[in-house]
């Protein structure tokens, strides 16, 4: 069979484009160390690969939310644990106004403390965030949890005017996480705690009247009933922030191994590499030197 000299040479430049392209090919696989550099090189694993990105990605995700809820939630225990410092004192200086010992002095001098403490109990469960957003009024956080009306009545004046809707986060897949708490129970306290002041600030005050003890009785068991929710309020809050550490660990060691997949799958193996790239260079050598010798030979000897 005979073959046209224009056919041979396009034929030997393919397999001389071809032999050049896989050496490329290794050469380019060991600059950047990865075995896979285009989809269709080995389309199973491409998709493994994907699916572990996808993975990945929401594990990033999770620790980022469960970063950040851990901050959020660390604000409310903060902010709740000095509620109930302030909720310790005003009830220490309940029962002391509640001894029948006590002077119209004694008792005017605990309602300036008692104000001192009951205006920081409404202060406090109007924290807001860096953002401005309310910690404890539910999901209206643009809505101030307790609002204060001074033109009511004692005994009336404070309100909750937030919610007790939960603000969920996702932290792991299916699981959701609340980022707050609510605080309706302060409205009873803050207003039995503004009667009981009321009382107090009152000339010549007599805590033997059983009027007087009646608000003051009334007072001391809102708070211990307040005090008691904070208190196992804020203990859900560390159990949170053990149960987020917990996950977090997970999600961590869950990205470390699926990292040593991809890189078991994607990374190249240099060894072996190295003897493709040997193996390539010599045959295209060899081609290039065939190519010049056939080239040079003619159908005509010389005489």
């Amino acid at each position: 069979m005979r073959i046209a000299t224009s056919q041979y040479h396009m034929t030997m430049s393919q397999t001389l484009a071809a032999a050049q392209a896989r050496l490329e090919q290794v050469m380019q696989q060991m600059a950047t160390g990865q075995r896979l550099l285009l989809p269709s090189d080995d389309p199973v694993t491409t998709v493994r690969l994907s699916r572990m990105a996808r993975e990945q990605a929401a594990l990033t995700q999770y620790r980022d939310n469960i970063g950040a809820l851990s901050v959020r939630l660390t604000q409310n225990e903060t902010a709740l644990d000095s509620s109930l410092k302030d909720m310790q004192q005003a009830r220490d200086l309940l029962v002391w106004a509640n001894d029948g010992a006590d002077t119209a002095d004694d008792l005017n001098a605990m309602a300036g403390a008692l104000v001192s403490l009951r205006d920081s109990l409404y202060y406090t469960a109007n924290s807001r965030d860096q953002e401005g957003r309310y910690l404890f009024s539910g999901t209206l956080s643009t809505t101030a949890t307790i609002a204060l009306d001074t033109a009511a009545a004692a005994g009336s004046r404070y309100s909750f005017t937030g919610n007790e809707e939960k603000q969920q986060v996702v932290v792991g897949n299916n699981i959701t996480q609340s980022a707050n708490v609510s605080l309706p129970e302060l409205q009873a306290l803050l207003n039995r705690l503004d009667l009981a002041v009321t009382q107090l600030q009152t000339p010549g005050v007599n805590n033997n009247d059983p009027a007087v003890r009646a608000v003051l009785k009334d007072a001391l068991d809102g708070m211990d009933v307040a005090m008691n929710s904070v208190s196992g309020k804020i203990a859900g809050l560390g159990g949170a922030q053990n149960i987020l550490a917990t996950l977090d660990d997970t999600h961590g060691n869950v990205g470390l191994a699926a990292d040593q997949a991809r890189i078991s799958l994607s990374q190249l193996d240099y060894g072996e590499a190295a003897i493709r790239l040997s193996g390539y260079t010599t045959a295209l050598q060899a081609t290039q030197k065939a190519y010049v010798r056939v080239s040079g030979l003619s159908l005509f000897a010389e005489l």
